[in-house]
């Protein structure tokens, strides 16, 4: 494929390079957005916007606003997915974009607790909210934009690119807020409540957020219409209502899909959100324990191993593409269970130190490379093509609500009173319905996009 090819024929050409950034911008600010909030979830707001008492309930609190967004994506991929699938993928990635980053800079401009009292959390509940929505629209969007413009079997490695922004916009998030709180000298242990970093600093990256979106409108209006959906068009296959043909056509796509997708979202967030209130002592464990890292220090763990994150999404696109979907998915969705079963002895309270536990976000943020490289390929071929940004997109949000939404909220619970060792059986549950579902799809290397 030249460097203006796309497949098809039936839109007009446009270079690859613009395809790769375009559709890699986005998910870079989709993440970027969810990575800062959950950072903040930790670390701000619940000290700035649920009332003082209990920490343990307040971060629980934080974490079920964090797990709303989760709830809203559905509703936002059955939206766009419907715009997405009547009236194009480039339309309707705009529309995602700039509702996702309005809701993130907003967020950057709420008063807190102190201010208007219970309204704070309302009113960041509510722009979580609509965060979810334009998330929801966001990735099936971006993944079919790579997809269906993507040169014969090289599918899996032109898919990588959107899931690539994943790594990229959480290094930026995290490293945003390293910066911030070492130029303002912030220590979440001993800061007083009118420190700088909590008056304003951590809005910075919220607000900052508004250049990156302004970025990726630019790149995403000057695309044209995939050519497979161009040809589905042309040839009459548009459907009035995709939500309804799709529960109707493929229901079974739906429901694998979204199991297919539970362990690497289970995962991830185990591996982040959940790792960071638990490294840093948000939680105490039920032996007693409670691990002293600082969050400096935690923030600067998690970006080493993001870029291991970051280098194994390209070789599981490859991986993909040379011996096919099942086979590799398989392959890692057992690591991921044996890599559960191992969190006793990986970060046993008693023993675990700061290496022990790099090590572990290591191993974590490989696993994640891995599982997440694959599925911006797997899930849109699942579905035709008229059903397709609405199918992928379901099944992607779907699976964010039973894994993604409660897995903080979960681990929390599991290790507060029955210790870190339940938190990795949990995942390994999770991966082993992963396990099944992935055993239930056929090989969807080499279906044909544009007739399907």
């Amino acid at each position: 494929m030249t460097d203006t090819e796309t497949t098809g024929g039936a839109a007009p050409s446009v270079p690859r390079s613009r395809i790769v950034i375009a559709s890699m911008v986005g998910t870079s600010i989709e993440f970027f957005d969810f990575y800062i909030y959950a950072t903040a979830a930790v670390l701000v707001f619940p000290t700035l916007f649920f009332p003082k008492g209990d920490d343990t309930a307040a971060l629980l609190s934080s974490f079920a606003t964090f797990g709303l967004a989760f709830v809203a994506r559905p509703i936002g991929s059955m939206i766009f997915g419907h715009f997405g699938d009547r009236i194009g993928r480039k339309a309707t990635l705009v529309g995602s974009l700039l509702t996702m980053g309005i809701a993130t800079f907003v967020i950057g401009l709420l008063p807190t607790f102190a201010s208007v009292s219970y309204l704070a959390p309302v009113l960041l509940a509510l722009m979580r909210f609509c965060q979810g929505l334009g998330l929801g629209g966001e990735w099936s969007g971006a993944a079919l934009l790579a997809t269906e413009t993507a040169a014969k079997g090289k599918r899996g490695w032109a898919a990588m690119w959107p899931q690539l922004g994943a790594p990229i916009g959480f290094f930026f998030a995290n490293g945003l807020f390293l910066l911030l709180m070492n130029l303002l000298d912030f220590d979440a242990k001993t800061a007083a409540s009118n420190h700088a970093f909590l008056t304003w600093g951590w809005r910075v990256p919220f607000l900052a957020s508004a250049i990156i979106v302004i970025v990726g409108l630019y790149v995403r209006l000057k695309l044209t219409e995939t050519p497979v959906f161009t040809q589905a068009v042309a040839e009459g296959k548009k459907v009035r209502a995709p939500l309804a043909e799709v529960v109707k056509t493929s229901w079974r796509q739906l429901i694998i899909g979204t199991f297919v997708m539970l362990a690497t979202y289970t995962l991830f967030y185990v591996v982040t959100t959940w790792t960071t209130s638990y490294g840093t002592g948000k939680v105490v464990d039920a032996s007693g324990i409670k691990l002293t890292i600082s969050y400096t220090d935690f923030l600067g763990m998690q970006l080493i191993s993001v870029l291991f994150f970051a280098a194994f999404v390209p070789v599981s696109g490859y991986l993909a593409d040379r011996y096919g979907r099942r086979p590799v998915l398989l392959i890692i969705t057992a690591a991921i269970i044996v890599f559960g079963i191992s969190f006793g002895w990986f970060i046993n309270p008693s023993e675990v130190d700061d290496t022990v536990m790099l090590a572990f976000l290591i191993v974590g943020m490989t696993l994640m490379g891995l599982t997440f490289g694959p599925m911006s390929a797997v899930l849109p071929e699942l579905f035709p093509t008229n059903v397709r940004y609405t199918g992928s997109g379901i099944a992607y949000n779907f699976a964010s609500i039973i894994g993604a939404a409660v897995a903080p909220f979960i681990a929390t619970w599991l290790v507060h009173s029955y210790g870190v060792a339940w938190v990795g059986v949990y995942l390994a549950i999770a991966g082993a319905l992963t396990f099944v579902a992935v055993c239930a799809i056929g090989e969807t290397r080499d279906v044909d996009l544009s007739e399907v």
